[in-house]
């Protein structure tokens, strides 16, 4: 169901449609941590460490596929606020025809440059097989994520947070069962892991389709819409592939930190992915609360509702930080225990490397409710490739810390990593964000002159 955001009360509005969308990001997270909690329960340490041994790099070409299919909704979010449905759909059209593109070449490229891409990872030998059967895995299921992250695209772009979430629940029941399944009944290892998430992937996916053929006229894509455009294939490029190239870039710098954690040992490696876990779950509020803003923002572009804009940017940031506190609290106090989750209470090295990174993290989790909403404003509002920058702080700041302090700090200097990248990033991204908000009111404003 379609939802116009640029009429009523702008928390009210974003709280509607981060609700669902937190959720689903919950869900998701929990059958990624199922996968991890299983492994490392069922099968070791040593299989959970080739498993998190690949975090970063999932984030990197994941996190591409999130962001290029993130940012084909700008337009469309634009449009609808707008009451454009014609060029709205005709966005629709060419960015499946960019989807499956992209589909193509990252899958190929992936699974060609998999032994690659774990040499340069310098992942352990002791758990070298078992990273690269679950990463290839993983980037052989790329058309599917890619489906799914579009069409959730698209429905959260008019408004429908709701309908993502419920099939990202079936998913994720899918994805616990399978697990059992095929790890405790088949015992086939972290593949059975690797397949589980896919195929929970491709469900949520089909799903969205079906459902936007099915039930959404607004959306259906006719006849009239399919006439191809230059045009409209730059738009959705200058918006979708910086988007992209953001998660990307900043994850360039995590596979540096995560080549120099994997430097460090098993015991680091195991302490650093169950950390992980839990930090990816605590993010979630933050990307449902910035998507909120993002599409509130993007709307309200279309309808030319310059204050609703400020006033709805104005009050993501202030969700953003006050969870980021309450968060990380959590997190400092509590971060150890909930490591137990995924490591036996016997590793006490492990758990020890987990709290103490989760401890400091949580110094700082204020920090990425400021980046994140921030950064998404900047791309709802159509300014994506500068949110580039950002990425590219974040990458040199992670780096500089990974290169030049872990081999005299080791570990230490790894739970300081991801903060640094946060505020680097905020010292870019803040300015630039009430620079481009002030630059689309202005334009807004010359309009109706």
């Amino acid at each position: 169901m379609t939802s116009s955001m640029t009429k009523g009360n702008p928390m009210k509005l974003m709280m509607k449609f981060a609700v669902p969308l937190l959720l689903g990001n919950l869900f998701q997270q929990l059958y990624n941590m199922v996968d991890a909690v299983i492994v490392g329960r069922r099968l070791g340490t040593l299989s959970l460490a080739g498993v998190g041994a690949t975090t970063s790099v999932q984030f990197l070409v994941m996190g591409f596929c999130i962001g290029v299919c993130s940012g084909f909704g700008i337009p469309v979010a634009q449009k609808f606020g707008a009451k454009d449905y014609h060029e709205m759909r005709r966005y629709i059209y060419h960015a499946m025809l960019l989807t499956a593109l992209f589909a193509v070449a990252v899958t190929l490229l992936t699974t060609i440059l998999t032994h690659s891409i774990l040499r340069f990872l310098k992942t352990p030998q002791d758990i070298y097989r078992e990273a690269y059967i679950y990463i290839f895995i993983l980037f052989a299921g790329i058309p599917f994520t890619l489906l799914y992250n579009l069409l959730a695209s698209i429905l959260r772009a008019v408004g429908d947070s709701r309908t993502p979430f419920l099939f990202l629940i079936l998913s994720s029941v899918i994805n616990i069962v399978l697990d059992l399944f095929f790890i405790v009944v088949l015992k086939i290892g972290v593949a059975g892991a690797a397949l589980a998430t896919v195929i929970a992937q491709a469900v949520s996916g089909i799903c969205c389709l079906i459902l936007i053929v099915k039930k959404y006229d607004i959306l259906r894509v006719t006849k009239d819409d399919r006439e191809l455009d230059g045009k409209h294939f730059r738009m959705l490029i200058v918006t979708g592939v910086p988007m992209g190239l953001q998660f990307s870039i900043t994850a360039i710098g995590s596979m540096v930190m995560q080549s120099a954690n994997n430097s460090l040992g098993t015991v680091y490696v195991s302490g650093f992915t169950a950390g992980m876990k839990i930090k990816q779950f605590a993010m979630c509020p933050f990307d449902a609360i910035a998507n909120a803003v993002a599409t509130f923002v993007g709307q309200n572009l279309g309808a030319g509702e310059t204050d609703r804009i400020k006033s709805g940017v104005r009050q993501g940031i202030f969700l953003g930080v006050s969870y980021g506190i309450a968060i990380g609290a959590v997190l400092f106090f509590f971060g150890r225990s909930m490591s137990m989750l995924f490591v036996a209470a016997k590793e006490s090295a492990v758990l020890d490397a987990a709290g103490l990174y989760l401890r400091r993290l949580g110094l700082f989790y204020w920090a990425l409710g400021l980046l994140n909403v921030a950064r998404m404003t900047t791309q709802g509002l159509g300014y994506s490739g500068r949110t580039i920058f950002s990425g590219v702080s974040e990458m040199f700041a992670r780096i500089i810390v990974s290169v030049l302090f872990v081999p005299r700090f080791g570990f230490d200097a790894i739970t300081f990593a991801d903060q640094t990248a946060w505020v680097a990033g905020c010292l870019y991204i803040v300015p630039t964000c009430i620079h481009c908000i002030n630059l689309s009111v202005r334009k807004l404003e010359e309009k109706k002159i």
